[in-house]
Parts: C-alpha cells; sequence; structure tokens
C-alpha cells in the first residue's frame, strides 16, 4: 500500500476531510502508509504476517479507543485490535482497514495492602513482572516476557504458576471493555457477570480490553531452569518424566521441550542434535524444593543442569531468546489426555525429520490449580486435559515455508488420537470447526449467546471467532 486512501469493506472511499477530523480528535498518533514509520509499525512479531492496513491507531488513553471503535464502526472499516502483536496467526494486523494499537497505554497501579494490581492493557508480561516484582508479589501469566498482557489474559494464560494459582484469567477481578456499540462496560463477578465470564478465555469477541485488575500472590525467588537431556535418551526420559507428573505437586510446573542445539545454553560442539530440555519451575518452600526437583535432574546423565535458586522475573524472561520478532513461525496447539508410549514415539519420530533445526515441541502439564475450576465456571475451557502440546515450527526462509507447514500438520494429524480440543492462545488460522474444539460445546454456545448480545454485526472478527448467529 503506497497511498493514504481508506476504503470500507464495502468499497467505499472514506473522505480524507472525515479521515482528518478522527486524526484530531486522538490524543494519541495516527500512522498512514505514507508516513515514515509505517512499514515498521505495521509489523508484528510473526514474520509470515505481511499484512497492509489503511491506518494505525496508536491510542492514548480509553477515549481513544472509544472514538476509533466508533469511527470505524461508522466508515465499515474492517478492525484488528493490538497490545503486544505477539500472537502466532496474526490477528493483529489486517489488510486495508484498522489497527487499534494499545501498546501505548502501560499505566499500572500495584496494591501490596489488597494483594491486586491494575494495569493499561498495553503491558508486556515482562512490564505487569517489573511492576508487581517491585513489591514482591506476581500474577500468573505466560513464559515469553515480550508477549502481551491483553491477548494472553483474554484466552486463557498458561504460565509457571498456573499449576499453583491458576490461568491468568482465573487471576482476574474485573476488566473495562468499549464494546462494538462505542460504549465502556465494567466487568466483574458482580457486574456484567455474563460478559466476565465471557472474556475469560474467549478472546476478544466481545470488545476491546482497555484495563484489567489482577489477583497477586507473594513470590520473589523461585527454584527452576532447565535440564538438558540427550536424544539417545529420549523414552527413558519421556517415560519417567510421565510417571512422575503423576504425583506432581502443585507447586510444581514443568514443559518437556524437544530441541535442537545450539541453545543460548549450551556449547556449538553439538550443533544440530536433537535434545531434551526438561524445563522445571518450582514456587514453594526452598527448603523442599531440592528433594522434590531432585528427579527431574537425574533421570539419566544429564548433558547440563541449570536449575537453581534464581528471581522469578529471570526465570520469566528465560526464554525470550528462543522467540524473536520476525521469524517465521506456523504451529498447531492440543491438550493431550494422556501421555502413552505411542505419543512419544510419534514425536520424536516426527521431530527427527523437522524441516528446521529451529522448531521445537513443547509438552506443559497443566492440572493443578486449573483443573480445581469449574468447566462452566469460565469461558476457557478442557480443564481436565493433563498437558497442552504445542508444535512450535519457525525457521527463517519464506521459501521454505511450504515444507515447514506440510511437516507440522503431519505431526497434529499424527497426534488426533491422543488430543482433544485446541488452547486458542497457540492457534494459528485454522478455521471455525478448529474454534469450536477450543470449548467445550455448552461453553462454545454460551458463547454464540454473548456474540449476539454484545457484537452481533461481528465487528471484532480478527480473533479466533465465535461467529455470531444472528
Amino acid at each position: 500500500m503506497t497511498d493514504n486512501t481508506v476504503i470500507s469493506k464495502s468499497g467505499l472511499i472514506i473522505s480524507e476531510t472525515r479521515v482528518k477530523e478522527f486524526q484530531a480528535s486522538l490524543k494519541g498518533v495516527l500512522v498512514r502508509p505514507r508516513d515514515s514509520s509505517y512499514d515498521a509499525c505495521r509489523r508484528v512479531w510473526n514474520g509470515m504476517i505481511d499484512r497492509y492496513p489503511s491506518m494505525i491507531v496508536y491510542c492514548g488513553d480509553e477515549g481513544d479507543v472509544v472514538n476509533a471503535v466508533k469511527f470505524a464502526r461508522n466508515t465499515d472499516l474492517l478492525v484488528a485490535v493490538r497490545s503486544g502483536g505477539h500472537n502466532v496467526a496474526g490477528n493483529a494486523v489486517c489488510d486495508g482497514g484498522m489497527v487499534i494499537d494499545l501498546s501505548r497505554m502501560k499505566k499500572t497501579e500495584a496494591n501490596e495492602a489488597s494483594g491486586t494490581v491494575t494495569v493499561q492493557a498495553g503491558l508486556t508480561l515482562g512490564e505487569l513482572d517489573k511492576a508487581t516484582q517491585a513489591c514482591g508479589m506476581a500474577v500468573p501469566v505466560g513464559i515469553v516476557s515480550k508477549t502481551g498482557l491483553a491477548g494472553l489474559t483474554l484466552g486463557g494464560g498458561i504460565g509457571w504458576l498456573m499449576r499453583r494459582y491458576g490461568l491468568t484469567c482465573d487471576n482476574l477481578l474485573s476488566v473495562n471493555i468499549v464494546t462494538a456499540d462505542g460504549g465502556v462496560l465494567t466487568a466483574g463477578t458482580e457486574e456484567n457477570a455474563d460478559l466476565f465470564w465471557g472474556i475469560r478465555g474467549g478472546g476478544g469477541n466481545f470488545g476491546i480490553a482497555t484495563r484489567f485488575t489482577f489477583r497477586m500472590y507473594p513470590l520473589e525467588s523461585i527454584m527452576g531452569g532447565i535440564v538438558f537431556y540427550p536424544d539417545s535418551a529420549v523414552y527413558d526420559v519421556c517415560h519417567r518424566y510421565r510417571d512422575f507428573i503423576s504425583t506432581a505437586p502443585d507447586e510444581l510446573t514443568t514443559m518437556l521441550a524437544f530441541l535442537r542445539a545450539p541453545t543460548p545454553f549450551l556449547p556449538d560442539s553439538i550443533h544440530g542434535d536433537p535434545l531434551i530440555g526438561l524445563h522445571v519451575f518450582y514456587a514453594g518452600p526452598e527448603e523442599e524444593g531440592e528433594k522434590i526437583v531432585k528427579p527431574l535432574r537425574s533421570f539419566v546423565p544429564p548433558l547440563r543442569d541449570m536449575v537453581k535458586i534464581m528471581p522469578y522475573i529471570q526465570m520469566q524472561s528465560m526464554l525470550d531468546s528462543g522467540a524473536p520478532p520476525g521469524l517465521q513461525n506456523y504451529w498447531k496447539s492440543s491438550y493431550l489426555t494422556r501421555l502413552d508410549d505411542d505419543v512419544f514415539k510419534i514425536i520424536s519420530d516426527h521431530f527427527n525429520s523437522s524441516p528446521s533445526s529451529l522448531t521445537q515441541i513443547h509438552i506443559q502439564h497443566m492440572q493443578g490449580a486449573v483443573s480445581r475450576v469449574g468447566e462452566n465456571e469460565t469461558a476457557f475451557s478442557h480443564r481436565d486435559a493433563l498437558c497442552v502440546i504445542n508444535i512450535v515450527s519457525k525457521w527463517i526462509d519464506p521459501g521454505e515455508s511450504e515444507k515447514n507447514i506440510e511437516w507440522t500438520r503431519a505431526l497434529s494429524h499424527a497426534l488426533e488420537p491422543y488430543s482433544a480440543g485446541a488452547y486458542i492462545n497457540f492457534m494459528s488460522e485454522e478455521g471455525q470447526d478448529r474454534v469450536k474444539a477450543g470449548y467445550s460445546s455448552a461453553n462454545y454456545k454460551r458463547l454464540v449467546e454473548l456474540k449476539n448480545k454484545y457484537d452481533p454485526g461481528n465487528l471484532f472478527s480478527l480473533n479466533q471467532n465465535i461467529r455470531p448467529s444472528v
């Protein structure tokens, strides 16, 4: 896109006068295709996504979000909403429409006395961690610090603290949402409770969340890190891991990762070799940690053991180097109901033939506090899952996309007999059937009813979309 023409979804040209009037109403910044910053501003984390919006609205406050929603609705513009822009599906940017960007809205207020923190929607996980750690507290969030907090929360929020304290959305107390009609609602257990139910797992389908209040927990240091094992011991490690997690305490969250050397943590001398990385996070009494974690560190002689007592915030950013912006990314995700021997064989056999040395496969142990929230208490579903598996395919050369995507799909297909549902925050663009699989049938039906009430025109369609039935 090289000119500033703004065209509606129906093909009508929006007058320049009207666009200028909208721009003048903003406290924030409007970026358009002829602006020198446009090309950088339209980029998102996933390098596969190459889209050209007609305008990018960097909102200065909630009022700007309201103005942007009203302008988009009244001019019939396609709308994308961006906070961190880290979502693999690339829904944070669109072709030809408006990107409503919240990334400059970062006000934060942590209240140690009440154990709560209120933040605007532009925060990343790392920025939230910094604010809460200033008073020795933490909110359960994801595992890559550059991720946007808003999208993570609305989709659920799987992370290191989930087994002890639940998902990010389970620790949400209230949220401000700009709805499709340009109104602003506060949703919580006592106010707009139906909407509060839906946004905890239902994604950005019902409006634009601008402010969140979360519950915090005392936490400063943890026992964590990674134990690397050789691929030659893959079955031994996997079987022992399966047995271990069956009795693991809630304070311990682990992730089994299939990856290749080199990593930032291992020498180049074993370049290209497949490895098993066992990620460990223990947030309990330090004197108990060594005893509880010890078996994970000695399944077989490890290549390297990096588990130690460390600041919580250090663990939170440990995996950032493995998720840099700009790579080609295509993911497949599902919940595993069991870890049969065949599951490990399928994963190991496929991984050894992966086209890219950057690709990883993550198996995150769930259960614990996640499973003690009722299936119908929030929109987030599949709470009885044992694990979530994420096939994280990434590569550099766009010319290699076809073979990497085909490989990812083949592995996902092979695992279907052992899987159920999908975690929407890990989904690429996969169609309506896959979106439905993210929820129980009862929860999906209820989400459609909420969509009919709050966004019957599907203004907020660029997400893992709950389509209205009206």
